[in-house]
């Protein structure tokens, strides 16, 4: 079987900028094993897959090279600019996707998508000791993003200076051992000059296959509120310190975050996968 694939840039202004994703549009679920094993291939941070509905609705789900993930935001947008302005698959500006996180949508404003994402705020929580070692840092504060089971939180851990957070050199074996999803590091930005932004963030997920992510948008559904609420305003300019670096254009909704930033495709092609009859009906659907 072959199938189409696209990868873009995500939160990126320019290709070789932002995070990577995998796009792969598909007219039926494959088996579970199938879509991770082209996730591996890929061996991006995320690939998506997704699977049209009806009109302006698709089921969609997202991989790390090792597992399925329940929120994604950079492969989200990407899918969302495959489908709106790649293939054009609807004549309108906004997608809707159905989730494992949920329902979630995507707007076109101008040269950027905006993603609307259920916010998860960080709350105080009992850190796991492998956490301070793994970053070889103390943060001034440890917080949990809101999540049911501590399994799918992150750990958002917050620095006085940016300096901190860009100097970090994780321990990546003790890392992927801790007991949350993922370690988010934060700090507040310059307020002027080159560079300037509201804060900074660097993402850690080694153990669910992802060392570390250059941009993340399922990061900023905490990093939202929190930087909201400490600065006292709704609007927010962010940027995710990896050595790609991403621009992220933030606004806090209350219950929900608007995530906006570019998407640049990078490929366009098509990749032959092995499958059988039986693995297009074997894949648990949304």
């Amino acid at each position: 079987m072959e199938l189409p694939i696209y990868q873009v840039d995500a939160f990126a202004s320019a290709v070789f900028r932002g995070n990577p994703a995998a796009v792969c549009p598909l007219e039926e679920w494959l088996a579970d094993e199938i879509l991770q094993a082209i996730a591996l291939e890929n061996n991006l941070s995320e690939t998506a897959f997704y699977v049209r509905r009806d009109s302006d609705c698709y089921a969609l789900r997202w991989f790390t090279p090792s597992v399925e993930v329940e929120l994604c935001g950079h492969a989200t947008l990407a899918a969302a600019s495959v489908i709106l302005d790649v293939r054009r698959e609807i004549s309108g500006p906004r997608v809707v996707f159905e989730t494992l996180g949920g329902k979630l949508s995507v707007e076109r404003e101008g040269g950027l998508y905006a993603l609307d994402f259920p916010a998860r705020p960080p709350q105080p929580c009992t850190a796991d000791p492998a956490l301070e070692a793994g970053l070889g840092a103390t943060p001034t504060l440890i917080l949990a993003s809101s999540a049911p089971e501590p399994a799918a939180q992150d750990y958002v851990c917050v620095f006085e200076e940016a300096a901190q957070v860009r100097d970090l050199k994780p321990d990546m074996e003790k890392l992927a051992r801790i007991d949350r999803f993922a370690v988010v590091a934060t700090a507040p930005g310059k307020v002027s000059g080159p560079g300037a932004c509201d804060f900074v963030s660097r993402f850690f997920a080694p153990g669910k296959g992802i060392p570390e992510d250059p941009v993340t948008g399922r990061a900023h559904t905490s990093l939202i509120p929190y930087w909201s609420s400490r600065l006292g305003r709704s609007k927010l300019f962010g940027r995710q310190i990896s050595r790609r670096g991403g621009e992220l254009w933030c606004e806090d909704r209350g219950g929900r975050v608007r995530i906006a930033g570019g998407a640049v495709q990078y490929l366009q092609g098509r990749i032959s996968v092995p499958v059988t009859d039986s693995a297009c009906s074997a894949s648990r659907s949304i």
